[in-house]
């Protein structure tokens, strides 16, 4: 691996992309960095998994706070769902320490794949709910109800507010502590995991869901990243152009995301996991003999 001007170029670009795309769904962007650095740069899996989640702190400060000055990110159910995917992030930080390379793009492919089918699986789920209003006739259960997990936000597309209630808190709990797995695994700050979560499984809308994750990221990302410091891993000059680039693409997505459909978030974004995940995944079956087809370089 040579660190170039053009490598920080190309590093800086995809980063910008990933930055946008990562504030418009509530990720870190990972998704994006790590194919980019590995695939198309020649970085070393384990390198770019630790700079995607040092990066995702950064991406995390610049679209939160953004999403919290518009009045749409529930801070009380992002601190609920942060205990769990805390514990998920250092738990799969020491794992992925010990995964062969293979290994990780097998995975990351897979998961990838499989997240294509879910998002793409509840893309009308938004506008059905809309039309009932189901977001604020939803029964609480006990948990949600005791921490108060509610609130409103003004979305800009449908022209008016919208109320919701929390509920759901078992399965967002524990879809939080592999979302944190997921972080710490694969570099991916675990927040397609909890938008699928709170979207689906939690009655938050796809633009609260998008937001709390955003805040929500940053934390799970520090703990991962301290892991993988600790390991030696951390290369700056390759953090540099990726910290920078997803700072502005965030900035950029974050102003845009209130201004577009959930369902068209859901098409755009499960069009990219597909793309990534086939990719990820081919790279990983060669070490088994089996050559697919995938656009990519080193």
């Amino acid at each position: 691996m040579l660190i170039t001007l053009a490598f920080f170029l190309e590093g800086f670009l995809g980063a910008i992309v990933a930055g946008f795309i990562g504030a418009l769904m509530g990720v870190g962007g990972g998704i994006i960095i790590v194919p980019v650095l590995t695939i198309y740069l020649g970085v070393p899996i384990h390198v770019a998994i630790a700079a995607s989640i040092a990066s995702v702190i950064a991406t995390s400060n610049a679209g939160g706070s953004g999403y919290l000055e518009q009045k749409i990110t529930n801070v009380k159910l992002a601190f609920f769902l942060e205990m769990f995917t805390t514990l998920g992030a250092l738990s799969g930080s020491v794992l992925a320490l010990y995964m062969n390379n293979q290994s990780l793009f097998l995975l990351f492919g897979l998961m990838l794949l499989y997240l294509t089918y879910v998002v793409f699986s509840i893309r009308n789920l938004d506008e059905v709910k809309f039309a009932t209003g189901a977001f604020i006739k939803a029964r609480q259960d006990r948990v949600t109800a005791f921490l108060g997990l509610r609130g409103s936000y003004r979305d800009q597309v449908e022209g008016r507010d919208v109320e919701y209630v929390v509920n759901g808190s078992l399965p967002g709990s524990v879809i939080g502590y592999f979302a944190g797995v997921g972080s710490g695994l694969l570099g991916i700050g675990g927040g397609v995991f909890k938008v699928s979560a709170m979207n689906r499984y939690m009655n938050v809308p796809m633009k609260v869901a998008v937001a709390t994750s955003k805040f929500m990221i940053g934390v799970t990302a520090a703990v991962s990243a301290i892991i993988y410091f600790a390991a030696g891993q951390l290369n700056f000059y390759v953090l540099a152009p990726v910290a920078m680039g997803t700072t502005l693409g965030a900035t950029v997505g974050t102003w845009y995301m209130n201004r577009i459909k959930a369902r068209d978030l859901k098409i755009v974004f499960s069009i990219i996991l597909l793309y990534m995940g086939y990719t990820m995944l081919a790279r990983g079956l060669v070490s088994f003999g089996i050559v697919l087809p995938y656009l990519g370089g080193s």
